[in-house]
């Protein structure tokens, strides 16, 4: 098992769950994060951070999907191992549904 970052990361990119990660295994597009699956050791405290419930374990139901962003991804984006500001459009976009067809960016954010 694995944790994966879903769609309701997209235009939030709140770093919380960054902060806690043991072994900084969350890497940063230009509006979402990622985690790289063969980095992460499962150990959950990720997930209680997000204000927004964007982490879930990749054994839930219907997750497929958002292992292969994550796993595609965290191999093109750069590591993030510390807590930044939320995007500042992060508030309005809470809870907007099917964001990643709408929204979705393949660009690199900054990193550390």
């Amino acid at each position: 098992m694995t944790y994966v970052v879903t769609d309701a990361c997209i235009k939030c990119k709140y770093t919380d769950c960054v902060e806690v990660c043991p072994v900084d295994c969350f890497y940063e597009g230009e509006n979402m994060l990622v985690i790289h699956p063969d980095e992460c050791i499962d150990c959950g405290v990720c997930e209680p951070e997000c204000p927004i419930d964007a982490i879930k374990p990749d054994t839930e139901p219907g997750l497929e999907k958002w292992l292969e962003v994550n796993t595609e991804y965290a191999s093109k984006w750069p590591n993030l191992t510390a807590k930044k500001d939320p995007m500042p459009e992060a508030d309005s976009f809470d809870g907007v549904e099917n964001k990643f067809e709408k929204y979705f960016s393949t660009e690199p954010g900054p990193g550390d």
